[in-house]
C-alpha cells in the first residue's frame, strides 16, 4: 500500500481506508483545540508551585537568579523587577509562539506566570491566589487558558490566515524574550551598588564570571550581589 492510500476524513482521526486511526492522523489531543488545555495544566502547576514558594519558601519552578527577584520583592515589598521581567518575557513569549509555532515554557510559563503575574498580583496587593492552594491551581489554570487562546488566535490572524503573504517577522521573533532580558544586568548591577559598595562589587564580579562562562548577566548580578551581602549585611531600617 503506497502512502497515497491513507487519509484522514475528519478530526477524529479516522481514516479513507478503513483500518485503525493511526496516531498521526489526527485525533482531539493532536488538535488545536487541545493546546489551550495543555497550557492550562502547566500553568496550573507551575503558579501552583509560586504559592508553596509564598507560603513554605520552596517548590517555585523556576532558577535561582529569577526567583531572588520575587524573594527581595516578599523581603522589601517592591515587586517591581520580579514583574517586569516576568511580564517582559510572557509578553515576548505570547507573541513569538504563533510566530514559530513553539510556546517556550522556561519564559513564558515558569517566568511568566511562575514569577511575572504573582509578582504583579502581590504589587497589587492581591495575596489570595499566592496563600491559597484551592485558590491557586485554578488561577494557573485560568491564565493558561486565557495564554493558549490568545496564541492561537494571534497564528490564527497572521501566519495561518487565508491571505498571508508573509512571515510576520518570524524570523527575528525567536529569542526576542532572551534579547530583552539582557538589558536587565545593569539594571540589577546599578541597584546593589546603590544599596552599597561592596554588595554593588560583588554583582559586578558576579556579571562578570556569567559573562565569561556565556551565561545571562542577570542572573550572575543577583547571585554576586547575595554572595557579597552575607559578609557586608545591609543595614536594616
Amino acid at each position: 500500500m503506497s502512502t497515497t492510500d491513507i487519509g484522514v476524513d475528519d478530526a477524529t482521526g479516522g481514516s479513507e481506508s478503513g483500518g485503525h486511526p493511526k496516531p498521526w492522523e489526527g485525533g482531539f489531543w493532536l488538535s488545536e483545540r487541545a493546546f489551550p488545555l495543555f497550557v492550562a495544566a502547566l500553568a496550573s502547576g507551575i503558579f501552583a508551585g509560586t504559592h508553596l514558594y509564598y507560603t513554605y519558601r520552596t517548590g517555585v519552578f523556576n532558577e535561582v537568579a529569577v526567583v531572588a527577584l520575587l524573594k527581595a520583592g516578599m523581603e522589601n515589598g517592591s515587586y517591581g523587577a520580579a514583574a517586569a521581567f516576568g511580564a517582559g518575557f510572557l509578553f515576548a513569549r505570547i507573541i513569538e509562539a504563533p510566530m514559530v509555532g513553539i510556546l517556550d515554557i522556561g519564559g513564558s510559563l515558569q517566568t511568566g506566570v511562575g514569577i511575572g503575574i504573582p509578582a504583579m498580583l502581590l504589587a497589587g496587593g492581591i495575596t489570595a491566589p499566592l496563600e491559597h492552594f484551592w485558590i491557586a491551581l485554578p488561577t494557573g489554570a485560568v491564565i493558561g487558558l486565557g495564554i493558549g487562546w490568545l496564541v492561537l488566535l494571534i497564528r490564527r490572524a497572521t501566519v495561518n490566515s487565508a491571505d498571508a503573504g508573509s512571515t510576520f517577522g518570524a524570523d527575528v521573533m525567536m529569542g526576542a524574550g532572551n534579547a530583552a532580558g539582557r538589558y536587565l544586568g545593569p539594571l540589577v548591577i546599578l541597584a546593589a551598588a546603590s544599596a552599597s559598595i561592596p554588595v554593588g562589587l560583588g554583582s559586578t564580579i558576579g556579571a562578570i564570571l556569567f559573562y565569561w562562562w556565556k551565561k545571562p548577566l542577570t542572573g550572575g548580578a543577583i547571585l554576586g550581589a547575595m554572595a557579597a551581602g552575607v559578609f557586608f549585611p545591609l543595614p536594616g531600617k
